[in-house]
């Protein structure tokens, strides 16, 4: 059969071995983005607006983070775990863990740099504004956030297309096991050299309709008017 052909009959037809693997690697690449989130965006947003000795060193160190090879991610990550690892008790290699993991630390520089970058284009005095019209230093801070909103969900969108797409890391660390740790890129290779293209051009099709779909949400969400926390 055709390839395309094939591939349109996978994507029709739910196929349960294809979405599987499409299920599986949402939810291990949103686990993994939510891990990022959590670590990067209070150190990118702390770093941006604050003024410290140490700052452009901090700075450079964080977005020196967006260079990272995902191989070595995955090295570090593997030794990590490994049986001889200090963590290899855990016996996380080759698990949904492990992948999570990896990918959280790939992820995380995008989502501090992005942030950082954002928070350092607000205006200085805008907080200090913010405070002279009875807002609360926590009111004002939240009113910085929300004048960077759009950037700041370009950050996730930034760590979530560092992770979805990626294959070296979570392949080194994952295993790509049938009904465990495979997800879609790694299954697109491993497809690929099989020579099952209409399985590969599925995957592939959808993992695109993903970024897509993720990209058009966070347009739509970034949208709205900006309202002064403090105001009633």
């Amino acid at each position: 059969m055709n390839p395309l052909a094939e591939a349109w009959r996978l994507l029709t037809s739910g196929n349960l071995g294809l979405w599987e693997i499409v299920l599986r690697s949402l939810y291990i690449s949103g686990t993994a983005l939510g891990l990022a989130v959590l670590v990067g965006l209070p150190i990118g947003a702390a770093i941006g607006l604050s003024d410290f000795r140490l700052r452009k060193p901090t700075v450079a160190l964080v977005n020196t983070g967006l260079a990272l090879p995902p191989v070595v991610v995955g090295l570090a990550v593997y030794l990590l775990l490994s049986r001889s690892g200090p963590l290899g008790r855990l016996d996380l290699l080759y698990s949904p863990g492990a992948m999570m993991l990896a990918q959280a630390l790939i992820a995380a520089p995008y989502v501090a740099a992005v942030s950082l970058a954002a928070a350092s284009e607000v205006p200085g005095d805008l907080r200090l504004q913010a405070r002279a019209l009875g807002a609360s230093r926590l009111e004002a801070v939240l009113l910085t956030l929300r004048e960077t909103r759009a950037s700041l969900l370009a950050a996730v969108a930034a760590g979530f297309g560092a992770i979805i797409s990626e294959v070296g890391a979570v392949m080194m660390v994952g295993g790509n096991i049938l009904g465990e740790t495979r997800v879609m890129t790694t299954a697109i290779v491993l497809e690929t050299r099989r020579g099952n293209f209409g399985l590969a051009i599925a995957l592939g099709a959808i993992l695109l309709a993903i970024a897509l779909a993720i990209n058009l949400l966070l347009i739509a969400v970034g949208r709205p008017g900006l309202r002064r926390p403090w105001s009633s």
